[in-house]
């Protein structure tokens, strides 16, 4: 098999057709609102409540910034936030970046999310909240967690970076806990270019946001917080507005793909895919598999290798743990999340995307069986 020119990479952006984009870029210029809430922003906040089912969505410039505001906007005393450490290190630095320490709770075997049967034995008079992770489109337990934390009155913040428009057993996952952070990074399913949203039920929390993420200010000119500059543009605004038009096919083509994976793969002992949790609907944000070296032959690294020397790049995802993380070290000890941490040695996320062909799944399926041994 010769190399892949251009390379195949883990995942590629969608995009709308340039004319339409084009039309929306001419309205911003006509207008010269280019931030600050313009037209465009405003029908992207409205539009993406509407499809996230929240009465109350604000969009911030990335989704790190719109998770440290959401923590800010709790107006927590000092002390600990319960997290889980197989997530991106973005999690783990708004965590400690806005002052609090994190709680590394492990994962669950089958979908890689916060545990609940380990949650509670976590808890102490120092937890002010808690942060669990939805992965690859996968939710967590939500009802397990939240009801935990209404036992203990705390406010439960979700990492849905992964989970855009996914909800479970026809509840969307925004509508859980206090708040739900979106990230619509280029490289999501749903994505802005950057940007990012904050989801709550909460009309006086949203206000709060709002003032987080424009240096404190509020309508009346009085400024209330210690705020920075998390504002979504207009240009973001108008590609996720068309990214959002074309979402729904985007899915189906998305989900073709990963349908090729598991038709080729399904089966071959000592690799295996994560299940879907039942009830909840799919986004196909990431094709993740994981490898038992002693049965596959070969382990997560040696097949990531393989694929490169054909210009493939799939992606340990996540690796490290944040836990681990050099920024951490000593900090924190990894065996203590030992699921967590089994599944950043053998995950791998193979390439997925709309446009990807079905014949290059085909040659990245048969790489990948040629390292079993």
């Amino acid at each position: 098999m010769l190399k892949k020119d251009p390379p195949i990479l883990v995942t590629r952006p969608s995009l709308p057709p340039v004319e339409e984009y084009e039309a929306l870029v001419r309205e911003i210029f006509s207008s010269r609102f280019l931030t600050n809430g313009g037209s465009q922003h405003k029908a992207l906040e409205r539009a993406l409540g509407k499809k996230l089912g929240t009465p109350n969505l604000r969009l911030f410039t990335n989704g790190h910034l719109a998770l440290e505001c959401a923590i800010q906007a709790l107006n927590l005393a000092p002390g600990e936030i319960i997290t889980t450490p197989f997530t991106f290190i973005s999690t783990t630095h708004a965590i400690v970046r806005c002052g609090f320490s994190p709680v590394f709770c492990d994962v669950e075997p089958d979908y890689f999310t916060m545990n609940p049967a380990l949650l509670e034995q976590l808890i102490t008079p120092r937890t002010r909240a808690i942060l669990p992770v939805h992965v690859y489109g996968n939710p967590c337990d939500m009802d397990a967690i939240d009801a935990i934390a209404a036992r203990h009155n705390l406010p439960v913040l979700y990492d849905a970076a992964h989970a855009f428009g996914v909800s479970v057993n026809g509840r969307a996952v925004a509508d859980f806990g206090a708040a739900s952070m979106f990230s619509f990074h280029a490289t999501k399913c749903y994505h802005t270019i950057e940007g990012g949203a904050i989801a709550t039920k909460d009309a006086d929390y949203a206000e709060l946001l709002n003032g987080y993420k424009n240096f404190g200010y509020h309508p009346d000119e009085e400024i209330r917080e210690v705020g920075g500059n998390a504002k979504m543009n207009e240009f973001q605004a108008a590609m996720g507005l068309l990214n959002l038009k074309h979402f729904e096919e985007q899915i189906a083509r998305r989900g073709k793909v990963a349908a090729r994976y598991r038709e080729n793969l399904s089966g071959v002992a000592g690799l295996s895919f994560r299940p879907v949790r039942p009830g909840a609907t799919q986004n196909y944000a990431y094709l993740p598999v994981s490898f038992d070296p002693e049965v596959f032959g070969a382990d997560r690294d040696q097949v990531n290798d393989t694929l490169k020397t054909y210009n493939i790049f799939a992606r340990k995802y996540f690796y490290p743990l944040t836990s681990e993380s050099a920024c951490y070290k000593g900090q924190f000890d990894p065996t203590e999340t030992p699921v967590a941490l089994a599944a950043s040695r053998n995950v791998l996320t193979l390439p997925l995307y709309a446009d990807l062909a079905l014949s290059d799944v085909d040659d990245i399926c048969e790489i990948v069986l040629s390292c079993k041994k």
